[in-house]
């Protein structure tokens, strides 16, 4: 079984199909998808949540779903948009049992957005709800012009905010080198790839993931973004974690299904769940 850690489900792209992407999904023998719940704004961070709900009524009522779990965040370049209110509404989403993570949230000095001032002041805020609440993070972090400046300030704000914590997180969709990965790994977060570790131009992220230990490792789609090389240009769903998986197997010089379990325990090892997530 595998687990992709990171769908943006609650896109619109999937409006027309979302019940034949998640079927897809339990075929490929994806047991659990992790629904990011960003949205386009916090006025949008529910959706994710409504989801999970939706569709795992849906798989105990019979259907061929993997069980979906929900996250609550505010993206980097909303924090321009993390008032009062909107801290509130991430709080009390913290609060729902399905939602056991805080992201995406961090930093992301690549595309123009949120001041950096400002994404660094929304990411300290959440961190202090999320500590409330005991959920592990889910980072999202970009150096301008693929630099580590965003990675050094993140891990600043990280040692003074989070670490003490023990609470941990996902370094989603690593793109950085292995100083960071290892750091990443030493903070106690696990680091988990995308589709685009399969790209013919990734091979210095490759080099980087086939050092990491595999108590360390999880995989994800980032869909509806990202597919892997095969379905490139594609709209990316849950299905296509598998040809990640793969990629890293093929790195960790593990069988696939060594790969599928490895990175399975890790995420339930991280959120505290059960082993029967895709029973």
């Amino acid at each position: 079984m595998l687990i992709d850690s990171h769908a943006h489900l609650d896109s619109p792209r999937y409006a027309g199909d979302r019940e034949a992407v998640l079927s897809r999904a339990w075929e490929a023998d994806v047991g659990a998808v992790l629904s990011i719940g960003i949205g386009e704004g916090p006025a949008e961070m529910h959706q994710a949540l409504d989801l999970c709900r939706q569709f795992n009524a849906k798989r105990e009522a019979g259907a061929p779903f993997p069980r979906l779990y929900a996250s609550a965040g505010i993206y980097p370049h909303s924090t321009t948009e993390a008032g009062d209110e909107a801290l509130a509404k991430l709080e009390a989403l913290l609060a729902a049992p399905e939602v056991i993570a805080c992201g995406e949230i961090g930093l992301d000095y690549y595309h123009e957005g949120a001041p950096r001032e400002v994404q660094r002041r929304g990411l300290i805020g959440q961190l202090e709800i999320a500590a409330a609440r005991k959920r592990p993070i889910l980072i999202h972090c970009r150096g301008s012009n693929e630099s580590t400046d965003a990675w050094q300030d993140l891990f600043l704000v990280l040692d003074e905010h989070w670490g003490r914590t023990g609470l941990g997180g996902i370094m989603h969709c690593f793109g950085a080198g292995w100083e960071e990965a290892k750091r990443s790994l030493d903070m106690g977060f696990l680091v988990s790839f995308a589709g685009n570790l399969t790209y013919p131009k990734a091979q210095p992220l490759r080099d980087v993931a086939a050092r990491l230990p595999l108590d360390g490792i999880l995989v994800e789609t980032d869909a509806p973004w990202l597919a892997p090389a095969a379905q490139r240009g594609q709209r990316n769903e849950p299905a296509f974690v598998a040809q990640t998986a793969r990629t890293l197997a093929g790195l960790a010089n593990v069988s696939e299904a060594e790969i599928a379990a490895a990175t399975t325990n890790n995420f339930l090892r991280l959120f505290h769940l059960g082993q029967d997530v895709g029973n």
